[in-house]
């Protein structure tokens, strides 16, 4: 045991942990050069394809260092702040970690959170200076920021590069003198924590775990903790770019269970594995249950296929447990789910998994954040959607998540973000110069003004210089009211909205406008309006269609003009009355992108 180590690899978007991660792997002889690809353990086309992400992976290595032979447990793990969800969990798997900065770019905000994290969980922290043969790294004063922020010796710096694979020898002797070996009783009873899961369609349910204390042997009988479940562990092994089935894992190793489970609901990340006839006195602290940041409705375009969409979230969730959903329905689009999501990134994610692993077309509502509303009898009722919303009558008050926000940026920019931060509600908490030309500002803000395009307005402003970090602070007192969207005077509820009682008007009218451009036009006038309960705000009116009935009239008396233009006129009214309005995908997506 004293020679396992496990280790996560943390940094922010973009600052060359899956490369470094390919190098590692081939340094240890991992994977064969044949194999080896661009970001080797992104095995989702769709990591590829973005070049980012998504999901933790899970690989084990041999090294022969200074004679002694060493097995290293890597977990890769994703950048961006939509799937910290997948960082805490690794972390919660390691002992040390290694953190990269980019030497041309410098410390960002994710690094700082991520880092965070890891020495919340008192983890061995091995700082990495990656992307050093770029021309416009800056080793200096990059190293000045690492030291500042982690309070290192300059010398405790690796300086490396993961496309040439300098300093990657340097790394793994790092890995094996600075993290201690993971400490655990290979006598006590087993105890094992569960960190990840898969679906595989021939296998049933595989579940990823760390043995903390104890070992596990192929056939053993072993109990669920939390689910109280009891399975045979068909089949056990340790992950390497293939799974390799073993006879047992002992404690400290990372390992695979196949055990034949079939039902999403039975595995739960965090959950604790142990013997049936030597169970362990307590179970593992898991991991905190993941808070959601937005909601939306994803409805399937037929309403047929929703059995087909429960069982495809189902097994979506198994691969990430951070998604959270439960049935709900609509007047517009029949029955759905209502699904929290961690941010805007993860949702698009969520939404391209299901059309490309599940084939389900699904349609996306409004994202929006959770409420709370509070009554004036003094009851509490939470609003995940619009529609929830109590009557103004017995209204008292409305809550809303407020977040605090951490930007750091070059200090040319400064003065754009804070216009944009100010414009979305936000509260200016502090400023501080980390070098002479790189900023952290604070601000606390409201979630829900994050939700739609501030990311990508901050890159827009920043020309992509600024990174943006948040976590949430709790709920505060605002005056909010619900925005309707009527069609011909129905109401389409998947487009209503709570919004600010000073943006309503301003979004109302961009909202009409944006939904005038994308309705088809029909055989008869289409009145788009935004309302606040009764209060009408905005109009715009989709012109009809119209069929020259005239033409065949080639002058004569006026009045046979007209008779044919009565007749039609009745045919418009009657056809109003009676025809539907189809609002199209891209106006529910749309309207997130106003500017």
């Amino acid at each position: 045991m004293k020679n396992i180590r496990n280790f996560c690899i943390i940094a922010h978007i973009d600052h060359g942990k899956s490369t470094l991660a390919d190098r590692l792997l081939q340094e240890t002889k991992t994977v064969s050069d044949r194999q080896l690809q661009e970001q080797t353990l992104d095995d989702m086309d769709l990591e590829r394809e973005r070049g980012i992400t998504i999901k933790s992976h899970a690989v084990q290595m041999d090294l022969n260092y200074q004679g002694e032979n060493y097995v290293l447990n890597l977990i890769d793990t994703p950048g961006h702040v939509d799937f910290s969800y997948e960082v805490s969990r690794s972390i919660a798997a390691c002992e040390g970690a290694l953190l990269i900065v980019d030497a041309s770019q410098g410390i960002q905000a994710q690094t700082i959170s991520n880092l965070y994290l890891a020495i919340e969980n008192d983890l061995e922290i091995i700082p990495v200076l990656n992307k050093m043969d770029l021309p416009s790294a800056m080793p200096e004063e990059v190293k000045d920021q690492i030291v500042d922020l982690i309070g290192c010796d300059r010398d405790d710096i690796i300086a490396a590069s993961g496309k040439t694979g300098i300093g990657v020898e340097d790394i793994l002797a790092a890995i094996v003198e600075r993290i201690p070996a993971p400490k655990g009783d290979p006598e006590a009873p087993l105890q094992a924590l569960i960190f990840d899961s898969v679906f595989n369609s021939f296998r049933g349910i595989i579940a990823y775990f760390r043995v903390l204390n104890g070992e596990i042997n192929k056939g053993d009988r072993v109990k669920f903790v939390n689910t109280g479940k009891e399975y045979d562990a068909d089949e056990i092994g340790i992950l390497r770019l293939e799974q390799e089935p073993r006879k047992v894992v002992k404690t400290g190793d990372v390992g695979y269970i196949i055990s034949g489970i079939k039902q999403a609901k039975e595995v739960k990340v965090g959950d604790t594995i142990t013997h049936k006839t030597r169970p362990c006195e307590q179970a593992i602290q898991g991991f905190e249950d993941v808070k959601p940041m937005v909601f939306a409705g994803i409805y399937p375009v037929d309403t047929d296929e929703y059995e087909e969409l429960r069982e495809a979230m189902e097994k979506l969730q198994l691969n990430d447990a951070s998604l959270t959903f439960e049935p709900e329905s609509s007047a517009a689009l029949g029955f759905g789910f209502r699904c929290g999501f961690l941010g805007m990134l993860h949702m698009e994610i969520i939404q391209e998994r299901l059309e490309r692993e599940f084939d389900m077309t699904v349609i996306t509502t409004v994202p929006n954040v959770s409420y709370q509303a509070y009554l004036k009898d003094g009851e509490e009722v939470l609003m995940n959607n619009p529609s929830d919303m109590p009557d103004a009558t017995k209204l008292d008050y409305i809550e809303e998540p407020y977040i605090h926000a951490q930007i750091i940026t070059k200090s040319d920019f400064v003065g754009q973000i804070m216009n944009l931060c100010i414009d979305k509600r936000g509260e200016l908490k502090n400023q501080v110069y980390l070098t002479s030309s790189r900023v952290e500002i604070t601000f606390e803000m409201p979630l829900a003004e994050i939700v739609f395009d501030f990311y990508d307005r901050l890159k827009t402003v920043s020309k992509g210089y600024a990174s943006f970090d948040y976590h949430p602070i709790g709920m505060r007192r605002s005056n909010l009211v619900k925005m309707d969207v009527l069609l011909n005077g129905d109401q389409v509820d998947a487009l209503s909205a709570l919004v600010h009682k000073d943006n309503a008007y301003d979004l109302g009218k961009k909202m009409c406008v944006k939904l005038r451009e994308l309705i088809p036009r029909q055989q008869f006038d289409i009145a788009i309006q935004a309302a606040l309960g009764s209060k009408i705000i905005s109009r715009e009116t989709v012109k009809a269609l119209r069929k020259d009935v005239t033409a065949k009239c080639y002058g004569g008396d006026i009045s046979r003009k007209r008779k044919l233009l009565e007749k039609q006129k009745k045919g418009k009214k009657r056809m109003r009355q009676i025809g539907s309005v189809e609002v199209p995908q891209q106006a529910f997506l749309a309207v997130l992108k106003l500017d």
